[in-house]
């Protein structure tokens, strides 16, 4: 038999947890075809895997890659980590479906994009257009679908919307939607009820679809958030996914064991409920996620005309000054800022940015995110080290990186990310090889059939005969991050060969350019 493409020679980890063993991979079309001994075989296409490690594509299930991959679809940042796979639309955000007056996410609304869509059905035509490097499966953001039919008030559906939202999640998740996700400490999804997310997460279990919830807290009241995602699991009878598990705020680190008997209880219980982590102790979200919710409510006009009224703008203040009390401004980092005049505090510290500014750490804050409109990107340290690797290393807690793709050139290179979006999968993958969290082999599981299992990602995952040819290539002793919060945009290192159903996207360390990536339903 000649083989469209065969990988000899390498160390094969089949993302099981299995131990490596040394064998060839024979694949034709899309497909693997045969797994053993294949060294009198004939191929087109030859990837020499000696002395490397083979294993499934990783499956980067957190990330906001959704409308970036029609603008960039090399997905540069992701595919230099070994990811083949990536599940959009998390958070609550998502690109898809498009209704009444809801706007997209800050951050894509000055992107150029190659056309226009409203519904799940008209965006994946525009993916399978660009034909972008990597696979997308499609979360529906509850706070996309609330905002189009309810508006931006805090307040819960009426009657009617929810059957409306109801609808619409239906339509969406029946055009090729994976789940829904939830993101609850952003406005107005602060202010919904959790009646409200069982509702929706109802028509998800319905269709053996997935919930993902970004929980209303991640500090101070996470047990109490976390009982809540428990609780809309159990109503619900949806499949759980708790998005980027952490205890943000030193006064929390000590939730952490409470939290995981919680999960865990539940796990025994038979809820099927998982977690992701990116392997980091500093988030990001927009800045403006410090101030108050009422202050972040109805629109961004409405915001910035209670930040530009100095009796409400006084009360902000206030209200901030006292909600840092657990974090303080010490570990805020500014990231993406737009305005031009704002372009030199890119990845600088707060209080230094306000230093330059000649102002207090809380007036440069609010004059930034004023001054932007709205458009900063925050970095936020104040996470445990010790939690992060204990959290990463529970058998049930798969890898997502937070990040939307960027790439070193280009449209995506503009910005100030998270070094996460390049490197939260290699710094992983480095930490197991050199010994610093899981084994291997556990290691691979966790980003290969773990994610693939969680999210029902058919025939991928696991390198067998017939599955889906999402094969990474890596050498062990050269496979790093390169991404630091000071210069983000650097792609990761020794991820040799990546190929993506079937089709080979990275030979010799270097984009082939060709791509093949898949919308998954």
């Amino acid at each position: 038999m000649k083989f469209d493409l065969l990988i000899k020679n390498g160390t094969v980890l089949d993302g099981t947890g299995a131990e490596a063993i040394r064998t060839d991979i024979g694949i034709c079309g899309e497909r693997i075809i045969e797994i053993g001994d294949l060294s009198k075989a004939e191929a087109k296409q030859v990837v020499d895997a000696t002395g490397k490690i083979v294993c499934p594509g990783f499956i980067d299930v957190h990330s906001h890659s959704d409308a970036y991959l029609l603008i960039d679809p090399r997905a540069s940042s992701k595919v230099f980590q070994g990811v083949t796979t990536e599940v959009c639309g998390n958070c609550g955000a998502s690109a898809a479906p498009r209704l009444g007056d809801a706007k997209l996410p800050s951050d894509w609304q000055d992107k150029p994009f190659p056309g226009t869509w409203s519904t799940v059905s008209e965006y994946r035509k525009l993916f399978e257009q660009a034909k972008p490097a990597v696979n997308e499966a499609l979360l529906i953001g509850h706070n996309t679908l609330h905002r189009g039919i309810c508006g931006y008030e805090p307040r819960g559906a009426t009657p009617d919307e929810l059957q409306a939202m109801v609808r619409a999640l239906e339509q969406a998740l029946d055009e090729g939607g994976c789940g829904m996700s939830t993101g609850l400490i952003y406005p107005p999804a602060s202010a919904v009820p959790a009646d409200e997310i069982i509702a929706l997460a109802k028509v998800c279990a319905s269709r053996e679809k997935i919930y993902t919830s970004h929980m209303r807290s991640e500090g101070k009241q996470l047990l109490e958030a976390i009982d809540e995602v428990l609780k809309i699991g159990r109503t619900s009878g949806a499949r759980v996914q708790i998005s980027h598990l952490k205890t943000s705020g030193q006064a929390n680190w000590h939730k952490l064991d409470a939290a995981l008997e919680k999960i865990e209880a539940a796990r025994a219980e038979g809820l099927e409920v998982a977690a992701d982590r990116y392997p980091y102790i500093a988030a990001q979200t927009d800045l403006d996620i410090v101030l108050p919710d009422w202050a972040l409510y109805d629109g961004k006009e409405a915001v910035l005309g209670r930040l530009r009224d100095p009796e409400t703008r006084l009360r902000i203040r206030d209200e901030v000054v006292i909600g840092r009390g657990e974090f303080g401004f010490g570990v805020i980092v500014i990231g993406s800022t737009v305005h031009p005049d704002l372009q030199q505090f890119k990845g600088m510290a707060l209080p230094d940015a306000a230093k330059a500014l000649g102002m207090e750490p809380i007036d440069a804050l609010l004059h930034i995110i004023e001054k932007d409109e709205l458009r900063t990107g925050g970095i936020f340290f104040g996470m445990s080290e010790e939690n992060m690797w204990k959290i990463l290393a529970k058998p049930w807690v798969m890898i997502g990186s937070d990040a939307s793709i960027r790439a070193p050139d280009g449209i995506l290179s503009k910005d100030h990310p998270h070094p996460r979006a390049y490197g939260s999968f290699t710094k992983f993958l480095r930490a197991a090889l050199d010994g610093k969290t899981v084994p291997l082999p556990e290691a691979i599981r966790k980003m290969t059939s773990l994610a693939a299992e969680q999210f029902r990602l058919k025939a991928r995952g696991v390198l067998k005969r017939g599955n889906f040819a999402d094969v990474a290539v890596f050498d062990p002793a050269k496979v790093k991050k390169n991404t630091t919060y000071a210069n983000p945009h650097q792609l990761s290192e020794g991820i040799d060969a990546l190929i993506v159903n079937g089709t080979l996207t990275i030979e010799g360390g270097k984009l082939t350019g060709n791509r093949n990536g898949q919308f998954l339903d």
